[in-house]
Parts: C-alpha cells; structure tokens; sequence
C-alpha cells in the first residue's frame, strides 16, 4: 500500500465529537495475534439460513481469515435488516445474550460487498473494546482482508447513534448510522485499510450480522439447512 496517496473526507461532526470524546477511553482491550497460518484443507462454514449479501464463495473466503478458536463453528443470523428492519437498536437487541465473534456483512447502493469481523458481540458501550483478531473486509471484486496494524486499538465503539470499528485521525474504517442506512468508510490506522466501499460515503441496501459460536461442525451439513432465507 505504500506511494498510494488518498483523499480523506471528514464524518459528520457527530462522530468526530464521539471520537474526541472517546478516543482515550479503550475498554477490554486485550490484543491478540494478528492471525495464524491458514489451514490447507479448512473446515467449511456451516450456515442454518442462506445469506442474502454474500454467497457460499465469498463465505468460503472469508473463512480462510477467521481465528482458529471459530473454524467449524456454526454461524447463526442473528440479525438482517430485510427481517429486522433498518436500525441500529435493534442490532443491538438481538446480539443480546450473544458473546461470540460476530460476522458482519453489508451490500450497498452500489452492488459493493463489504463488512468486519468482531471478535466480540456488537453493543453499546463507553469506549472502543475488542482484541486484535478484529478485522474488516472488502470483496472489490476480489477479497481483501485488512487486519490489525497494532498501531492502536480502537476496534468497536458502539452508541446509539453510530457503530464505529477502527479508527485514527478522526477517521473511521467502517462507520454506520442508527438508521442503519447511510456509513462510511476511510482509511484509518487500526487498521490501514482502504475505503471499502467505491465510495467513502455510502447507502446501506442490506446488512447481516451473523454469530459465530456453538459446536463445531466436521464435514458439510445437508443442503436442507441452507434452503431458508432471513426475509
């Protein structure tokens, strides 16, 4: 990435008076390995519903960059805004009871698939929490995996208005509005990733939250358990 030069585009004040704020204030904050050697022969992800934004391809990928501790594990939809409609509170509603990693995954107005891995469940909370196993994604159109720089550790912020994940120099790597509608994305130093979207600032058209916990799984699951949708 080096000799790229880019074009920073400054968030809604909102969100800059949330990091100014904020910034300083990290909570359960326990760094962790980057990642590990990927496996040769990895255990394919084994999904109870279909996913609307990202297909068994994409989902494959991406299971090549996730921590050991979840190879194999089940992924549950425990959110999708085509179920449980455009809003942030309600993210947080059904990642209640939830401790595990959490998958997300977004398409926007552009057709763009993109999203992060938390290595805890999304929530409210004070200040930025998380571990280094967090990351974010972008499939443009092939994957990119941006992990973390370990320059600092401002993974997941989240408060009623905006879900924020990585951040540095009053820009967001990912960041979402209550609406769950309009977000951004910069690069940022948590992170050093590109923008994920084609543009810094996008409309979200669908979005997923998927929990990555329970009994691994060996081998594939009969067809029948993917035949459902979350609409």
């Amino acid at each position: 990435m080096k000799g790229l030069h880019w074009r920073y585009t400054r968030l809604p004040s909102r969100v800059e008076d949330a990091l100014s704020v904020e910034e300083g204030e990290e909570e359960e904050t326990a760094p962790a390995p980057v990642s590990a050697p990927v496996p040769e022969d990895p255990v394919e992800p084994q999904l109870a519903e279909a996913s609307q934004v990202l297909g068994t391809s994409e989902m494959r990928q991406l299971s090549l960059h996730l921590p050991p501790r979840v190879t194999g594990h089940s992924w549950s939809l425990a959110f999708c805004t085509s179920r449980n409609g455009f809003s942030l509170r309600s993210l947080y509603r059904q990642m209640e009871g939830h401790s595990g990693p959490v998958l997300l995954v977004l398409r926007d107005q552009d057709g763009q698939m993109f999203g992060a891995f938390s290595s805890s469940a999304l929530r409210l909370s004070k200040g930025f929490y998380g571990t280094g196993e967090t990351f974010l994604f972008s499939f443009s159109p092939q994957l990119k995996v941006f992990k973390w720089t370990g320059r600092n550790s401002f993974f997941v912020k989240g408060d009623l208005d905006s879900l924020m994940m990585g951040s540095g120099s009053g820009q967001f790597g990912l960041w979402l509005d209550g609406d769950l509608y309009h977000g951004g994305s910069h690069p940022c130093a948590t992170f050093n990733n590109e923008v994920l979207a084609r543009q810094e600032q996008f409309c979200i058209k669908e979005l997923e939250a998927w929990v990555l916990s329970g009994c691994p799984h060996r081998g594939k699951l009969p067809e029948a358990t993917s035949a459902h949708t979350c609409s």
